[in-house]
């Protein structure tokens, strides 16, 4: 059983944020779209219990964020707990505490990660994070990249903060072995004329065309429709991925995620604010699992291409 909103999308993911504290200050952080600091974290239980109730309904991909998920004590309980129940479980990371967590992680069942990398540069690096960690992340994504397939680094492409250094990046997932993911900074409409979304706004569009030249194959996903770019570099081929959702019409209509906020609330879409349907308090209440899955068919029709 797969389950379809009301534009014909199938619902194959749970993007799950665990928790909304971080240990790192990016000034561009979108919080997952959490607007509001909410400390009443779900429990390793209530979050084995939905992923149980939603691969029941076809839902068998679940990747955990925050936040930063691995500032939880119970993070390898919360892996273990939910890999049964899944066919691919991944992490969006900073990557602080890979160099630990990497082998015990893919022990208790996580199969990927993705690496927040946003330069190569400390001084770069600092200013964006907040935080003088980028020799400790990437001795982390040395160590990922032994027990974790594939590693992705996830690069938010800054006008004036970090867009030249986007060849250099290339170069060094190539080098590593690792999967480059560059993303256009996001924000919903009313964002889109702030100071601020003007001033680091770069388009990738561009980039993307130089990629295509690059490039000696290019395959497309099926998650956005996003293309892949197998690019030649003096350190070997790199796998590039462009992520432009701003306005992009294709990337809403492929969209199969539905994202579940720290706190136990089922959202639509990272963009919208009016989309939160609350199914903790249920679970919390005594719901029965035909209660729960009644909430999460809800938060399916609720769905809708935010870009259309």
């Amino acid at each position: 059983m797969v389950l379809y909103d009301r534009f014909g999308r199938p619902v194959t993911n749970l993007r799950i944020s665990l928790t909304q504290e971080c240990n790192y200050h990016c000034f561009f952080c979108h919080r997952e779209g959490q607007r509001f600091l909410a400390r009443n974290e779900m429990t390793p239980e209530e979050i084995e219990r939905l992923v149980r109730i939603a691969s029941r309904l076809g839902i068998r991909k679940v990747k955990l964020t925050g936040g930063e998920p691995t500032v939880r004590g119970d993070i390898l309980e919360i892996v273990r707990r939910i890999k049964p129940y899944v066919v691919d479980l991944s992490m969006t990371t900073n990557g602080s505490r890979l160099k630990e967590l990497a082998k015990p992680l893919a022990k208790a069942g996580l199969d990927r990660v993705n690496v927040s990398l946003h330069s190569l540069k400390p001084d770069v690096y600092r200013r964006i994070t907040g935080v003088d960690m980028l020799d400790v992340v990437l001795e982390g994504i040395e160590e990922a990249v032994k027990y974790l397939s594939p590693v992705k680094l996830n690069m938010t492409v800054m006008k004036g903060v970090n867009e030249g250094e986007i060849w250099d990046m290339v170069d060094f997932a190539a080098r590593t072995g690792a999967i480059l993911q560059l993303i256009e900074l996001e924000a919903p409409r009313e964002v889109e004329e702030t100071a601020f979304f003007r001033k680091y706004f770069y388009p990738l569009k561009p980039v993307e065309r130089e990629l295509e030249k690059r490039a000696v194959e290019i395959r497309e996903r099926r998650m956005h429709r996003r293309k892949k770019y197998f690019v030649p570099t003096d350190y070997g081929i790199a796998e590039v991925e462009v992520v432009r959702a701003m306005h992009n019409t294709i990337f809403c209509a492929n969209c199969t995620r539905l994202r579940v906020t720290s706190n136990g609330m089922f959202k639509t879409c990272l963009l919208r604010n009016d989309d939160l349907i609350d199914f903790v308090t249920a679970m919390r209440n005594g719901a029965s699992d035909g209660e729960i899955i009644e909430i999460l068919k809800k938060a399916v029709l609720m769905r809708e291409p935010y870009w259309k």
